[in-house]
């Protein structure tokens, strides 16, 4: 029984081939009963949007990838020229790289983690765990651990809508008492919903030329229990001093917020300040309000260089990580080396101790017969010490050359012979 993983993901699948062989966490358990009956010791099953990998402990890797593709009634020429077969050092490897987020599609996103430990879970629940698969996740979950504790993997912004949250909170701290306009209801106004929706804001609105498109999304960021409501972009005049926060990103060929709507919302707020990000190209909102004292506009340019500096911390943080896997892998391996003795340690106790115990009743039935203590226990060392020797001796009198030298090395190692 070796351990492998046996998987497909981001790098080598395209989601058409993902999505036929991945599994949701209510058929995870009947999956990994029904792979533990076909000849594997050990299983686990990591599955998300962009991978699914099965870690296993068992004979031959074939074994998994047929049981995958019949499991999901597909043929597996399908999927075999998208999945990838680690083993031993490797699969150590790859299971610290992918919860530490290093293997990921976002370089050092957090979520695999909880997904991580969510699977592994399951498969301590349904009992498909056993010694080694134990071992390495504990092992895996301490490394992931351990890299975002003393690496900064995680802590720059690398997305758009994550850098538009940490310019905000720059300037606000704490979002939960502020109010977020979202001008669009695309698909990046709604990627930074989520992100801002996250944070817990008092109020969010979202603006949008059709007011049904504006109504879903808001239902949508709605279900987080946030204070949410829909307008139409005609509303933004009036309404527009009410948001600390603006987001914008339409695909309109002409300017929706204009240097005089800012002004007169400006003047209306006291000249509170207002934190704007205009993610339209063109943009939505005119240049000319950045030279206003009370306004902080930021366009996509101006996060893209945030995104490119978060990158670049993220991969440097990234070579330290790396480091720290590949020494915790090392000591995995050595833990698998001593666990891979133990059969022999067991064998050679065993053996010995039979020894033991033959010539313990040997003594016995000598000092029964009225024989001397001294005169036992001199017979009884004494062969035990034939008995101990005579495997080293005959393999030392038995070899010649090469293997000689070899097997007298090992024996002074053995017996702790000093030259």
């Amino acid at each position: 029984m070796q351990l492998f993983t046996i998987g497909v993901n981001h790098t080598t699948a395209p989601i058409a081939i993902r999505e036929n062989v991945a599994f949701n966490n209510d058929s995870l358990p009947q999956a990994l009963v029904d792979l533990a009956r076909h000849n594997v010791a050990e299983v686990a099953i990591l599955s998300t949007c962009n991978r699914t990998e099965i870690y296993v402990q068992s004979i031959r890797p074939e074994i998994v990838i047929d049981w995958l593709a019949s499991y999901h009634q597909i043929d597996a020429s399908q999927i075999l020229p998208y999945t990838y077969t680690l083993s031993s050092h490797e699969a150590v490897k790859h299971a610290f790289r992918v919860a530490s987020g290093l293997d990921s599609m976002v370089l050092g996103e957090a979520q695999i983690l909880g997904q991580f430990k969510q699977s592994v879970k399951i498969a301590q629940d349904v009992g498909t765990l056993g010694t080694m698969l134990h071992k390495l996740f504990q092992r895996t979950f301490e490394v992931a651990k351990e890299v975002r504790t003393n690496t900064d993997i995680g802590g720059s912004s690398i997305s758009m809508a994550a850098a538009a949250v940490k310019l905000a909170q720059r300037i606000f701290g704490d979002l939960s008492s502020q109010s977020v306009l979202f001008i669009g209801a695309g698909e990046m106004i709604e990627l930074c919903a989520d992100h801002f929706a996250a944070q817990k804001p008092r109020k969010i609105t979202v603006a949008n030329r059709t007011l049904e498109r504006g109504e879903q999304l808001a239902e949508k960021i709605r279900g987080q229990g946030l204070n949410v409501q829909a307008i139409l972009l005609n509303d933004l005049p009036e309404r527009f001093h009410e948001f600390d926060i603006v987001i914008t990103s339409t695909a309109s060929q002409l300017p929706l917020v204009g240097l005089g709507m800012v002004e007169r919302a400006i003047r209306t707020r006291k000249h509170r300040p207002m934190f704007m990000v205009d993610l339209a190209v063109p943009r939505d909102i005119e240049p000319e309000v950045a030279a206003l004292d009370d306004v902080f506009l930021y366009t996509v340019d101006d996060l893209a260089q945030v995104v490119s500096e978060g990158l670049g911390n993220r991969q440097e943080a990234a070579v330290n990580a790396e480091l720290i896997v590949n020494a915790r892998v090392e000591h995995f391996m050595q833990w698998l080396k001593q666990r891979e003795a133990v059969p022999t340690i067991k064998a050679l106790r065993d053996q010995v101790d039979n020894v033991r115990k033959a010539e313990l009743e040997k003594s016995l039935k000598l000092l029964q017969k009225g024989e001397t203590p001294e005169k036992v226990l001199e017979q009884l060392s004494n062969a035990l010490s034939n008995k101990f020797l005579h495997g080293p001796s005959h393999a030392l009198n038995n070899t010649e050359g090469d293997a000689h030298a070899h097997m007298a090395h090992l024996v002074k190692q053995l017996f702790q012979i000093k030259e």
